[in-house]
This record gives C-alpha cells, sequence and structure tokens, in this order.
C-alpha cells in the first residue's frame, strides 16, 4: 500500500537573514506538500525563493519559523549533525557544477556518501558499480572528471546522487552547465527514475526544462504564487527501466532512442 504522508511537508515556512540592520524576508509563510514519487519543478526569479526553498527541504538551512517534515520526521528543531545524517541517509543532490573530485575516479566519486556512512569497501564498491551503470556509465568508472563529457559528468554526480538509495533527489539547475542536447539526455534519465518511483524535485529558471517535470511551483517575493500540474514533457520515446537504457551521445552503451 501507499503511504498517503507526504515525502515533503513545509507549513508556514519562514526564512529571514539579517543583513546589518536590514531584514531580508526570503521565505513568506511557505506551505508546500510533496507526494512520494512527485517530479517537481521549482521557478522563480533570483531572489524569488526558489534556492531558499530547496536549502530548507534539503536540510542545508533551518527556517526562522515554521516547520518542515521530511518523510514524517519533523526537522526544524534538529541539530547540524542530525541534519546531516537525515540528509546523508534520504537525500541526493545533484548540482550545476557537478561537484565532482577531479582527482578522482568516477567510481570513488560515486562512493563518497557511502565512505561518509560508514559502509565497507567491497559493498561500497558493488554499490557503485551498480549505479553507474543504472546512469549507462559502467564503462567509465575509472576515468577522472577531465576524461568525460559534461553529461557524463553530470550523470556520474546523480550516479552519486542515487547511491545511497534516498528518499529525494534534490537537483539544483542541473542542465545549467550543459548544451541543449546532452540536457535532454539528463532530463530523461531523471524522467526514467521518477518512473521507478523516486521523488525529484528540479530547481531551474527554464520553462522548457519545467516542462519535463508534472508539477510546477512558481515563486515569488518569498512566496508561492502558482503550483500547478501538467502533462510532463516526454524526453525520449524509449520506456525501458534506467538499468536498461544507455541514453547517451556519449559514448555509453546503446539503447535510448533519440528525441523527436
Amino acid at each position: 500500500m501507499t503511504d498517503p504522508t507526504p515525502l515533503v511537508a513545509t507549513r508556514d515556512l519562514v526564512k529571514v537573514y539579517r543583513m546589518g540592520d536590514t531584514e531580508v524576508h526570503a521565505l513568506a509563510g511557505v506551505s508546500v506538500d510533496i507526494a512520494r514519487g512527485e517530479f517537481v519543478a521549482v521557478m522563480g526569479a533570483s531572489g524569488s525563493g526558489k534556492s531558499t526553498f530547496m536549502n530548507m527541504i534539503g536540510c542545508l538551512d533551518v527556517p526562522t519559523s515554521g516547520s518542515y517534515r521530511l518523510d514524517g520526521e519533523d526537522t526544524a528543531a534538529l541539530r547540524a549533525d542530525d541534519l546531516a545524517s537525515i540528509r546523508n541517509r534520504k537525500i541526493g543532490f545533484v548540482f550545476q557544477q557537478f561537484n565532482l573530485l577531479p582527482r578522482t575516479s568516477a567510481l570513488d566519486n560515486v562512493e563518497l556518501p557511502l565512505l561518509y556512512a560508514g559502509v565497507p569497501p567491497a559493498e561500497r564498491h558493488e554499490r557503485a558499480r551498480a549505479k553507474l551503470a543504472m546512469v549507462g556509465l559502467d564503462g567509465r568508472a575509472g576515468h577522472h572528471p577531465s576524461q568525460l563529457s559534461g553529461g557524463q559528468q553530470q550523470r556520474v554526480a546523480i550516479a552519486r546522487a542515487l547511491v545511497n538509495e534516498p528518499k529525494l533527489i534534490l537537483a539544483d539547475e542541473p542542465t545549467g552547465a550543459l548544451d541543449s542536447t546532452t540536457s535532454i539526455e539528463v532530463m530523461a534519465l531523471l524522467q526514467a527514475l521518477n518512473r521507478d518511483g523516486i521523488t525529484i524535485v528540479v530547481v531551474t529558471h527554464e520553462r522548457d526544462i519545467a516542462a519535463f517535470a508534472s508539477r510546477t511551483i512558481q515563486f515569488r517575493d518569498g512566496r508561492v504564487v502558482s503550483d500547478a500540474r501538467h502533462v510532463p514533457r516526454a524526453a525520449w520515446t524509449d520506456p525501458a527501466p534506467p538499468s536498461a537504457r544507455a541514453g547517451s551521445r556519449d559514448g555509453a552503451r546503446a539503447g535510448w532512442q533519440a528525441p523527436r
């Protein structure tokens, strides 16, 4: 039976930053539920509050007031160590600039969350290789980031985000450093992961990227000004699961069809 409890539930979330004598209200009473298995795009101009909202639901920051429950757990009053534990266990992060260690192989980069979690080496290697295979990069495990294209680096970052089997993937402008074709490949991968039941929240300022989600939340001046569900744009025609879908012009296994 599907758990009816929202994976993400914020109530009257307020975040105030103080800059000298000035108060900046980055969030001004945000109440949002995100169900398990949703694919949500969060949009807004610079200063709208979308990045602050992502930091809150990613347990990277705490609200000034209001509440946030992740997977039923109230996070608002937790200590920094507890928030770090939640991030490692329940959240996978994907960033615009990939944030890979440059002198470390793809496999070692993917293993990092498992290393922090104290997982034994043999299990780390096995799980990291499985996630690289899932994103179509099983043949690139020994390559360093400088030996990979931008799209391949982002797929390494996605594999790293997946390796701890998180409840939630937060992707902050995941296609911002990529060309349009590679951007579609990354969004196709996120769509495939979402079809497998992973909850995904993408922060973006691009409407054509938000179109790949099934729900778009728009922020302005620290508030939600629209929240609409829609039929997502289909990135690829192949319905195969991620483990069977390579989807890359970057040299991964064949399998994905080109977008129409």
